[in-house]
C-alpha cells in the first residue's frame, strides 16, 4: 500500500515537473517569437550542409572532410546576422590566411630536410601561436577579432602540424577551406535572407526601450512617495501592487552594458537595412546607453526611499515640498518619453521637444531650492527632513543626467540625420479661433477667396483672442487680414483699438468690426 502511494506521489512530482517545463518554453518563446524562428533556422541550415555526407557525389568531392561544414554551422551561426557575419567572416579569414601559411610553412620546412623539418615547424608554431595569442590582449582586436585569431591558431596547427606525417597537404588544406567556406555561406545566406534579426535594430529598440522605462518610474514616482497613511488606507493591496511592479522594470538597465556592447559590436558587421546604414553611429548608443544607465542608479537610491518602513519623516516638511518634487519628477518622465519616441521613430518634432519639461523641470527646482532656504527648515527636525532632502538632491541629479541623454540624444540625432517633422494643422482644423468668448465659422457670400470669423466677446476679454492653427484671410481692395467681430457696443471697439496698437479697427455697424493688420 505504501508502495503504490510513493509511486503516485513520484509521478505527480514528475507531472508537475513536466508542466512547469512546458509553462516555462511556452512563454520563453511568447516573450520572443524569434527564438523559435532562430531555431528553425539552425535547423535547417544543418540539414542542408548534411547533404555533403548524405549525397554521393558531393562526399566523394569532399571525403572526411565534410564534417567541417557540420562544425561550422554549428559554431557559428548566431541568433542576429551581426554576429553570424563577424563570426563566419573570422572564421572565413582565419581559416585561409592560417592554412596558406600552413602550407608555406610545411614547404619552406623541407627544405632542411627530413632532420630540421621538425625543428623548424616547431618554430613557426611557437612564433605565431605566441604571437597571435599576445594579439588578443589588444582591446580592438578582442572586441572584433578574438574569433578569428582563434581560430587562425588553430588552422595553422592542424595544417603545419598534421602536414608533417600527410603527403596530400595542399589537397586536405583545399578540402577544409571548402567545407568551411560551404558552411559559413550556408549560415549567411539563411541568416540575411529568412527572417533576419539585425543587432542594430535589436541595440535601437533597447535603447528607447530603457529611456522610456525610466520614464515611467519618473511619471509615477510622485504618486508612490508622496503618499500618507490616511490615503494608503484607500488603496486597494493588489493595484498597488501591480504598480510598483510595473514601475521596478527600470532595474534591467543596470545590467545592460554587456548586452548593448555586444550588440554594438555585431551591428558595425552588418550591411545597409532599414533605416540604418552601415556606418551608422553605433558607438553614440553606446554613450547614450551609459548615460541611461547612469540615471538608473540614481534612480534605484530614489527608490530605496519609496514606503520604508524604517524611516520617521516631518510630514508637515513632505507636503511643502511635495508639489516642487512632483513637478520635477513628472517633467524629468516626460522629457525622457519623448526623447524615446524621438530615438524610436528617428525623428526630431520641434513642436515637442524635451529641452521644454527640462526647462520646466529646472523651474520646479528653483522653486525647491527657496522652498529649502526658507525659515521653515529652523523650526523643523533635523533628522525627520534629512530623508526628504535626500530625495530632493537626487532628483536634481536626475534633472541633470536626463539633459546629458538629451544632449547626446541630439548628437546622435546629427550624426544618424534624423528628419524633422514639423507640426501639421489638418484641413478641417485650419479656422479654428481658439479666444475666450464664441467664435463660430462665418461663410462669406460676396467674397469667395476664403473664410472669415465671427466671434461674439465679452467686454471684459474683448482683446484677447488665442490663434490656434490658421484662420484663412478675407481679402478686399481696404483691408487685407482680418476678422470679424461682434462687439455689443462702441466702448469695446476703443478697448480693441487701444490693447492691440498693431491692429487697424473698423467698425461697420454698431455691434460688428472689422480687426485688421
Amino acid at each position: 500500500m505504501g508502495s503504490d502511494e510513493q509511486k503516485v506521489g513520484i509521478m505527480g512530482s514528475c507531472k508537475n515537473k513536466l508542466i512547469s517545463v512546458m509553462e516555462r518554453t511556452k512563454k520563453l518563446g511568447r516573450d520572443d517569437p524569434r527564438r523559435i524562428i532562430h531555431s528553425l533556422k539552425v535547423g535547417l541550415a544543418l540539414t542542408f550542409v548534411s547533404l555533403l555526407y548524405y549525397w554521393r557525389p558531393l562526399y566523394d568531392g569532399f571525403g572526411i572532410a565534410a564534417i567541417w561544414a557540420v562544425l561550422t554551422v554549428v559554431v557559428i551561426f548566431e541568433f542576429t546576422v551581426g554576429a553570424t557575419l563577424s563570426k563566419g567572416l573570422n572564421r572565413g579569414f582565419g581559416t585561409l590566411l592560417a592554412g596558406a601559411l600552413g602550407v608555406g610553412a610545411q614547404h619552406f620546412a623541407n627544405l632542411f630536410g627530413q632532420t630540421g623539418e621538425p625543428i623548424v615547424l616547431g618554430i613557426f608554431v611557437f612564433l605565431l601561436a605566441a604571437a597571435s595569442t599576445f594579439s588578443r590582449f589588444f582591446p580592438r582586436i578582442k572586441a572584433r577579432y578574438d574569433y578569428g585569431v582563434l581560430i587562425f591558431i588553430l588552422t595553422f596547427c592542424l595544417v603545419s602540424v598534421s602536414g608533417y606525417r600527410v603527403e596530400k597537404i595542399v589537397e586536405l588544406a583545399h578540402q577544409r577551406l571548402s567545407t568551411i567556406l560551404i558552411g559559413g555561406a550556408t549560415c549567411i545566406f539563411i541568416s540575411l535572407f529568412i527572417c533576419p534579426v539585425w543587432a542594430g535594430e535589436t541595440l535601437h529598440n533597447t535603447i528607447a526601450s530603457n529611456i522610456e522605462k525610466l520614464a515611467n518610474y519618473l511619471e509615477g514616482f510622485g504618486g508612490e512617495y508622496f503618499q500618507y497613511e490616511d490615503e494608503e488606507n484607500d488603496i486597494v493591496e493588489d493595484s498597488k501592487h501591480n504598480k510598483l511592479s510595473s514601475l521596478q522594470a527600470y532595474k534591467t538597465v543596470l545590467t545592460s552594458q554587456s548586452s548593448e556592447e555586444s550588440l554594438a559590436n555585431f551591428a558595425s558587421w552588418e550591411p545597409k537595412h532599414g533605416k540604418f546604414s552601415f556606418r551608422h553611429p553605433w558607438k553614440q548608443y553606446l554613450k547614450i546607453g551609459s548615460l541611461t544607465r547612469q540615471c538608473a542608479y540614481q534612480i534605484e537610491s530614489l527608490n530605496g526611499y519609496v514606503n520604508p518602513t524604517d524611516i520617521q519623516v516631518t510630514i508637515q516638511f513632505r507636503r511643502r515640498i511635495e508639489e516642487s518634487c512632483k513637478a520635477i519628477s513628472s517633467e524629468s518622465g516626460k522629457a525622457l518619453r519623448i526623447l524615446a519616441s524621438s530615438i524610436k521613430t528617428m525623428s526630431i518634432n520641434p513642436s515637442s521637444s524635451s529641452k521644454t519639461h527640462i526647462e520646466n523641470a529646472k523651474t520646479a527646482i528653483d522653486d525647491l531650492k527657496n522652498t529649502l532656504k526658507s525659515g521653515y527648515l529652523e523650526s523643523s527636525d533635523l533628522l525627520g527632513i534629512i530623508p526628504d532632502a535626500t530625495v530632493c538632491c537626487i532628483l536634481i541629479d536626475i534633472v541633470k543626467s536626463v539633459e546629458k541623454i538629451s544632449e547626446a540624444i541630439d548628437d546622435l540625432s546629427r550624426l544618424a540625420s534624423f528628419k524633422s517633422v514639423e507640426a501639421k494643422v489638418s484641413p478641417e482644423k485650419s479656422s479654428q479661433l481658439l479666444h475666450r468668448g464664441i467664435v463660430n465659422p462665418l461663410a462669406i457670400d460676396e467674397l469667395d477667396h476664403s473664410k472669415s470669423v465671427e466671434a461674439t466677446v465679452s467686454p471684459e476679454k474683448s482683446s484677447q483672442l488665442l490663434h490656434r492653427g490658421i484662420v484663412n484671410p478675407v481679402f478686399d481692395s481696404e483691408c487685407g487680414d482680418h476678422v470679424v467681430i461682434m462687439v455689443d457696443d462702441n466702448k469695446e471697439v476703443d478697448e480693441i483699438g487701444k490693447s492691440e496698437a498693431n491692429l487697424e479697427v473698423k467698425p461697420t455697424s454698431k455691434e460688428e468690426i472689422i480687426v485688421c493688420k
